[in-house]
Parts: structure tokens; sequence; C-alpha cells
């Protein structure tokens, strides 16, 4: 078998592979590049693209502690987007970012539809942005995921950022939804050049002897290995009803879990929970993924996505 081709495309956007580590989950990339690696010779750039912990155009605090509380096969977590805001992004995460030598795809969100295009307007010029993933998903701040419920709503957001910027996007869906293949649509519609999902899944957890949650902020967002079924389903069920490329997210640890995602119909994966228990992953999963392309005698990546996918 001749050298196995891992290139994947996002719009106009080019990744070497198509694993990628997911927004939250690797902070600013810096403060975890000593983990990825147990010998620390596996340099970031071998990573398909970094998304740096979701932005907001203001600093923002996030909610009060406890903020994360391990469940029996994941993770919940009510972070509520803590970050310094736009600019300090910009100014003093960005240098260090462009130097990594991989795609860096920033994710953005807004309090309203404006927010975000105006986000995306001013990123578009920066030095070392190579793409942006609209988080209209998260279930941790209030009215997280109203644009990711709403058709309508989510089409007229994207619409906004493809007029704002030149940069290709992604947009971030919820699975806390009835039937996620509209909003796919929607947002297909408006123009985003894919979509990722899913986003994570409202949850609780209670601790009965105090009668309370287990999070400060009541409930959040649940990840990790317990959701993974339902990220599968939910990127089958989209792959048959977009033409865009899908981005998989949920409980991805290993090469067989990237593999059924990419016969579901992926064209590229998000690493995230797994970042935190198993922070070697994404190294054994690049080096893993040749052979099993290889599994369906090709050479080419592109063979393998979405073979189980028969469009409508």
């Amino acid at each position: 078998m001749n050298t196995i081709s891992l290139a994947v495309s996002i719009g106009s956007l080019r990744l070497e592979n198509p694993i990628l580590v997911a927004s939250g989950t690797f902070g600013y990339a810096k403060d975890v590049s000593g983990l990825v690696s147990e010998s620390g010779a596996f340099p970031l750039s071998r990573l398909g693209g970094i998304l740096p912990k979701t932005i907001t155009k203001m600093p923002r605090q996030g909610n009060l502690p406890p903020r994360t509380c391990e469940t029996a096969a994941g993770l919940l977590n009510a972070i509520g987007l803590d970050n310094d805001g736009l600019e300090s992004f910009i100014q003093v995460k960005m240098p260090y970012l462009r130097t990594i030598g991989t795609r860096i795809i920033v994710s953005i969100a807004g309090r309203n539809a404006e927010e975000y295009a105006e986000m995306a307007a001013a990123l578009n010029d920066v030095e070392g942005v190579d793409a942006l993933e609209l988080n209209i998903s998260c279930p941790n701040v209030a009215h997280g995921t109203d644009f990711g419920k709403n058709p309508t709503e989510c089409e007229r957001l994207v619409a906004g950022v493809r007029r704002a910027t030149t940069l290709p996007f992604i947009t971030k869906l919820t699975p806390n939804v009835g039937d996620i293949t509209v909003v796919a649509k929607a947002a297909e519609q408006g123009g985003s050049d894919a979509v990722s999902l899913i986003n994570t899944v409202l949850g609780m957890a209670i601790d009965w002897r105090r009668c309370a949650p287990r999070l400060g902020n009541g409930m959040g967002g649940l990840s990790g290995p317990a959701i993974k079924p339902i990220a599968l389903r939910m990127v089958y069920q989209t792959a048959q009803a977009v033409n865009i490329p899908i981005v998989g997210i949920g409980g991805i640890e290993t090469i067989d879990d990237v593999m059924e995602f990419l016969v579901a119909g992926a064209t590229a994966v998000e690493i995230g929970t797994a970042n935190f228990y198993s922070p070697t992953c994404t190294q054994k999963i690049i080096d893993a993924l040749p052979e099993a392309i290889s599994f369906f005698q090709t050479d080419n990546i592109q063979n393998v996505i979405g073979r189980m996918v028969s469009k409508k």
C-alpha cells in the first residue's frame, strides 16, 4: 500500500489529518502542550488542528463553583465560558498559537447574532487564525443554545457571519433539540462551511444527602463516553441530510471511535473529554490512522468517509 493520504478539507480549510482537539478541553494549547505525549516528543503540529477555549467579545467570569463533576461514564461541566475576551485573545493568546504549525480554529460565542458577526469580522485578518467555530450550543450560559434550537435564527446568524468574514467556519450544534438535522440544514442554507456535532448533553448530578446539585450552576453539559452513541446517531442522521462536511464530537478516545465517526459520515473529529484522562490519545490515534484506513484497501481517507451513508 502506498503512503496513506489523511488530508481532509472543510470549505477552503485544508487539514493534514482529521484529528482536532475540541474547544474547552485543550486550554489555549500552551498550558497543556507538555501533557499530550509521555515522552514530550509529540509536537502539537501533528494535530490536524486546535480549537482553543471559546472566547466572547467581553471577558466572562463564568459560573459559580463547583464547575465540574465526574459521572459514571463521563463528565458534567458548567464552566460558563470563562475567558478574558476577544481583544485579550488576539493580543495575548494568538502570538503563541500562530507558532504551533497546525490549523487554529477559533471558537466564538456572542450574545446575539450581530455580536457573532462582529467577532468574526474582527478575527478575519488576524494572523494565524485559519477558521472559526460558531458555538451556538453551550448549555452552561443563559440563552447559550437559543440559536442552536431555532432553525430560522440559526440561519440568520450564520448568514450574518458569512457576510462578515472570508474565513471558513463551522457551526457547532446542540443535541438538546428535537431534530438536529433541521438545524444542520439551516446552518448549511445560511452559508456555513461545515457543522460540528454534538456539543454536550444537558444533565445533572445530585448530592442526595444535601438535597442539592453537585454543580454550582445546578445543571451542566455531559460529555465523554456516555454520549458517544447519541453523537454517532446524530452524525449519521445529519450526514444523510446535508451536503457540507461534518465534524464529529462526543466520547472519542480511540482509533476505533474515530473510524466509527468517519464511516458514519464525519469528515473530521474533535477529541474532547479524553484529553483530561488520556492526554496521549491524540498521538496514538494519529499513529494508528494509516493502518485503519488501509483496512478498506485504499490509500486515501476520502474513500472511507461516509461509507455507511446513502444520500436522499
